[in-house]
C-alpha cells in the first residue's frame, strides 16, 4: 500500500487543474503545489506521503464530527427535530431547502445544517462551547488542535451568504437568538487546523466504529458512528453524491480548503490534501487519488469481492 500511495502522489503532483477558494481571501494565499496523502487503518498503522506536516483548515470536513458531537450531547431525536437527513441535490451553500415545507436544513453536511448543528452544542457560555468543540477534535486527532484566527477572521468578514442563512434559520425558529455566537462557532469549527495524518486518523476512527485506533477512546457509540457514515455517504459530497456513490462507493467528506477524506468501514480511512478545488468545492487531486485508490483495492461498499489492502 505504501508504494501505491507514493505512486499516486507522483502521478498527480503536477496535476494543476482547479482553483484556490478565493472567496475566502485567506485561503487564496495558500501554495497551490501543496499535496499530501495519508491512510490509517483500524489497527492504527499510518502510511503517508507528501506535505504531511502542513496544517490546513478543516472547513467542511469538520461537519461529520460536529454532527457526532451534537448526537453525543442530545441524541438523534432532538438533533433531527431541527435538521433533516435527506440529500439536498444542491450546492453546499444552498438555501433552497429552507423555503420548503418543513423549513429545516436538509442535512448536517450542508452549510445551513452545519450552522444549525453548531447552535445545538451545549454551552454555559460561548467560550465553553468553543472549548468543548476543541476538546472533541483534540480527542479525535490525538493532538491539541488550534484555530487559525487569520482564516476565521477572513471567513467572518466575507461570509455574507452564511450570515443570511443563519438569519433565515432564526426566522423559521430552527436556531435561537444567539446568531452571532453560533456563526462564530461555525467559522471557528471550519478554521480548526490539522495535518493530513490527523485527518486520516479521524477517518480511521469512523472506520473503527467510533473508536480512535491509537488512543482506543470510544469517541462515538457504534449507533452514532453509523448515523455519521450514513449521512456522509448520501450527503457528504453535496450535488455530486450520486456520481461519487457510482464511481467510488464510500462515505466521504470534502472541504474547500482542499481537504477530503473517505472511510472504508471496518478497514481504514484515507485523506488527501490539495488546495486546488473544482466548482463543487472538492479537491481535484483528492478526487482522483481516492477514486483510484478505491478502485485499486476494490473498496466500494457495493463490491462483493474479497478485499485485500
Amino acid at each position: 500500500m505504501e508504494d501505491f500511495i507514493k505512486e499516486l502522489y507522483q502521478k498527480y503532483k503536477n496535476h494543476n487543474s482547479g482553483h484556490l477558494a478565493d472567496y475566502i481571501p485567506e485561503l487564496a494565499t495558500v501554495d497551490p503545489r501543496l499535496f499530501a496523502i495519508s491512510v490509517t487503518d483500524i489497527s492504527g498503522r499510518t502510511f503517508s506521503y507528501g506535505d504531511i506536516q502542513f496544517d490546513f483548515t478543516l472547513q467542511s470536513t469538520s461537519k461529520p464530527f460536529m454532527y457526532g458531537l451534537a448526537l453525543n450531547q442530545h441524541g438523534a431525536d432532538y438533533v433531527h427535530s431541527r435538521v433533516g437527513i435527506e440529500p439536498s441535490g444542491e450546492a453546499f451553500n444552498s438555501i433552497i431547502e429552507l423555503e420548503k415545507k418543513t423549513h429545516r436544513p436538509f442535512n448536517p453536511m450542508i452549510n445551513s445544517g452545519a450552522i444549525a448543528i453548531a447552535n445545538q452544542i451545549q454551552n454555559t457560555s460561548n467560550q465553553h462551547r468553543i472549548d468543548r468543540m476543541l476538546e472533541h477534535y483534540s480527542n479525535l486527532s490525538n493532538r491539541q488542535v488550534k484555530i487559525n484566527h487569520q482564516v476565521f477572521e477572513s471567513e467572518k468578514k466575507t461570509a455574507h451568504r452564511n450570515r443570511a442563512i443563519a438569519y433565515l434559520l432564526r426566522h423559521f425558529n430552527v436556531i435561537g437568538d444567539d446568531i452571532e455566537d453560533t456563526l462564530d462557532l461555525y467559522f471557528k469549527q471550519c478554521s480548526i487546523m490539522m495535518n493530513i495524518k490527523n485527518l486520516s486518523l479521524l477517518a480511521a476512527t469512523l472506520a473503527n466504529t467510533g473508536k480512535n485506533p491509537i488512543s482506543k477512546n470510544q469517541i462515538y457509540t457504534s449507533d452514532i458512528n453509523q448515523k455519521i457514515l450514513s449521512l456522509m455517504f448520501t450527503c457528504g459530497m453535496y450535488d455530486t453524491a450520486g456520481e461519487w456513490a457510482y464511481t467510488v462507493g464510500l462515505p466521504a467528506k470534502s472541504g474547500v480548503s482542499g481537504a477530503i477524506f473517505a472511510v472504508v468501514p471496518g478497514q481504514l480511512g484515507i485523506a488527501v490534501y490539495s488546495p486546488l478545488i473544482n466548482h463543487h468545492g472538492h479537491s481535484e487531486r483528492g478526487l482522483k487519488v481516492i477514486q483510484e485508490f478505491a478502485q485499486k483495492y476494490h473498496l466500494s461498499l457495493f463490491n462483493t469481492e474479497i478485499k485485500h489492502t
